[in-house]
């Protein structure tokens, strides 16, 4: 159990480490990328699936859409939205290629991103243009920056009346920015502009009420923050926008005569046989964490916050730079401005790892990524921190970056 944040309780872990499966050898500073899952929310997940292989048939016809409609509703409370208006995706990139490959673009049209937008979501920004025969347009958003004003200028800015869709990050996921959404999204519908948001890693990081954000279309994972098994995530679509989004894979939902539910939740519930048990595990994801702090979720969130920001004190001093950003925009992670180097070599992988990365592994057991980035000084270093994260460990990566330098 963890008290009331302080900079004192940062010192220890604020939930015992061994609740996750992480190697206990490795200094794992890179909660962001993919999550990690603790034992007791994995245990639930196995008696899903042991549901599942005893009787599957009746798994799958007569009991999973009640299920995931349970699952669905806690999550929605979760999110600050109505039920009916959010589903289930497999991970928040596949939400954003079910928004973009369902809307209708045309030659002329214009979608705008930023430059700290993921790599992967870009692609399919690049993918659908390519497709309508349209333009990506892509705002340079400065980083380091001063002030919010700074990010809201640089991506207001390109809009034009030809601006058809905005693909918005929510926390960005190379720089770990928290964007202003809500001043974002109002004033790009002022201008006529729906936003598409790219809330990765926003669940479990960021209080969220999406009802009130009121954004178009906001996908986020489950398998972060919340630290659900991986492959569990949502779509939510205003209302008013759902009858033009399919799902990537068309189904038996296409043609149903059902009418107790919306077109919009027949499709997604079914779209062929997958493992649900990530998706049904989610509620439980969200009670264990919760009971890892008497404060519940808003003590988890401002305790990470606190440690991500005493992690950029320590890494801007070991590396003599400044503060990247204002603190209200950390969230559970944050990122400082790397030394220079020269272009780095195509990645073998398509996850990109930097030297430096593996390095850092192999010298030192500490695993932490170290982002490519597209201006000077071309590379980002990005920590998280999560409940069994602690001080100690960013003062050890600190004086391990002297040692790799």
């Amino acid at each position: 159990m963890i008290s009331t944040p302080s900079f004192d309780d940062l010192a220890r872990p604020a939930a015992d480490p061994a609740h996750w499966m992480l190697d206990p050898k490795v200094v794992f500073l890179n909660h962001g990328s993919f999550g990690a899952c603790p034992r007791p929310v994995l245990e639930f997940q196995q008696t899903v699936r042991n549901s599942i292989e005893r009787q599957p048939v009746h798994f799958f016809a007569r009991q999973l859409e009640g299920l995931l409609d349970e699952a669905r509703t806690a999550l929605a409370a979760f999110v600050g939205c109505n039920v009916n208006d959010l589903v289930f995706v497999p991970n928040a990139t596949s939400g954003v290629n079910t928004v973009l490959r369902s809307l209708g673009f045309k030659p002329g049209d214009e979608l705008l991103t930023t430059d700290h937008e993921y790599n992967a979501c870009r692609n399919a920004l690049n993918f659908v243009a390519e497709q309508a025969g349209c333009r990506v347009v892509v705002a340079q958003v400065p980083f380091p920056l001063n002030n919010e004003d700074q990010l809201v200028e640089a991506i207001l800015s390109p809009v034009t009346p030809r601006t058809r869709i905005a693909l918005i990050d929510h926390v960005t996921s190379p720089t770990g920015l928290v964007l202003p959404m809500e001043r974002l999204v109002r004033e790009l519908a002022k201008r006529g502009v729906e936003t598409l948001v790219d809330g990765a890693h926003a669940p479990g990081m960021l209080p969220l009420n999406l009802d009130k954000l009121g954004a178009a279309y906001y996908t986020g994972n489950c398998h972060k923050w919340v630290c659900a098994p991986k492959g569990a995530a949502f779509l939510h679509v205003r209302p008013d926008l759902q009858r033009a989004i399919r799902p990537l894979v068309i189904s038996h939902g296409a043609n149903s005569r059902r009418t107790d539910k919306s077109r919009f939740l027949i499709e997604f519930g079914w779209t062929g046989t997958v493992d649900p048990s990530a998706y049904l595990s989610v509620p439980i994801a969200m009670q264990y964490m919760e009971s890892l702090a008497p404060g519940g979720w808003p003590t988890i969130m401002r305790r990470n916050h606190e440690l991500a920001m005493a992690a950029q004190r320590i890494l801007c001093k070991a590396l003599d730079i400044p503060a990247p950003c204002p603190d209200h925009m950390i969230g559970s992670m944050a990122a400082v401005p790397f030394w220079d180097s020269p272009e780095p070599e195509p990645p073998t992988s398509p996850l990109y790892v930097d030297p430096v990365q593996d390095l850092l592994l192999e010298k030192h057991s500490i695993e932490v990524p170290i982002m490519p980035w597209p201006v000077h000084p071309r590379r980002v270093l990005r920590v998280s921190a999560q409940l069994y994260n602690f001080l100690g460990q960013y003062e050890l990566l600190a004086r391990a970056l002297k040692s790799v330098r």
